[in-house]
C-alpha cells in the first residue's frame, strides 16, 4: 500500500507542479509560447478556464490559475487521506493541503535553483527555452541575495545561499 501511495503522491505533485508553474509563468512574465509553456496551458486550461469565468485577473496576477492550484492541491490532498484511510474532515484536509503546497513550492524552488546553478556552470550563456524559463523563476530569489553578498574571485555563491535557505525552511515544515 505504501507503494502506491508513493505513486499517488508522486503524479499528484506533477500535476501541483504544473498548476504552479500556470501560477508563477505570468508573474515572472515567462514565455508561454515555449513548448513548456504551451505543455503547462495545454495541461491547466480545462480546469482554469472555467474558473476564470468567475474570477477575474488582478493585474498581472491570475487569480483563477491561484484557486485552482489551490482546488488541485486541496483535491490531493483528500484523495490521499482516503485512500490511506484517513478520514476526511475539513481543517485537517485544509491545514495538510496548504503545509503540503508549501512544501512542493519549497522543493520546487530548491531544484529549479540548483539545476539553473549547474547550468551557470556547465553551458553558461546557454539560450534555450528550459534555461530562459528557469532564468525567470530563479533571478527574483536569486537577485537580491546577490545585493548582499558579493561574487568572490569571479564566483557568484547566490545559490548556494539560495539554497541553503529554501533547505531550512523545508525543515521548518516537517
Amino acid at each position: 500500500m505504501a507503494a502506491i501511495l508513493f505513486i499517488i503522491d508522486a503524479l499528484l505533485t506533477l500535476v501541483v507542479v504544473a498548476f504552479l508553474l500556470r501560477v508563477l509563468m505570468p508573474l515572472v512574465r515567462a514565455d508561454f509560447r515555449t513548448p513548456l509553456g504551451q505543455a503547462v496551458l495545454r495541461f491547466t486550461s480545462p480546469v482554469v478556464v472555467p474558473l476564470r469565468k468567475v474570477l477575474k485577473p488582478a493585474g498581472r496576477f491570475d487569480v483563477a490559475s491561484l484557486a485552482a492550484l489551490l482546488l488541485v492541491q486541496f483535491a490531493g490532498t483528500v484523495l490521499l487521506r482516503v485512500i490511506a484511510g484517513g478520514g476526511f474532515a475539513l481543517a485537517p484536509v485544509l491545514v495538510q493541503g496548504l503545509v503540503d503546497l508549501a512544501r512542493t513550492v519549497l522543493q520546487f524552488y530548491f531544484v529549479a535553483v540548483l539545476v539553473y546553478a549547474l547550468l551557470s556552470w556547465v553551458a553558461p550563456g546557454a539560450h534555450s527555452p528550459a534555461t530562459q524559463l528557469l532564468g525567470r523563476i530563479c533571478e527574483p530569489l536569486l537577485q537580491p541575495v546577490r545585493r548582499v553578498i558579493p561574487s568572490l574571485g569571479g564566483l557568484d555563491f547566490s545559490a548556494l545561499f539560495v539554497l541553503i535557505g529554501l533547505q531550512a525552511l523545508q525543515i521548518l515544515l516537517r
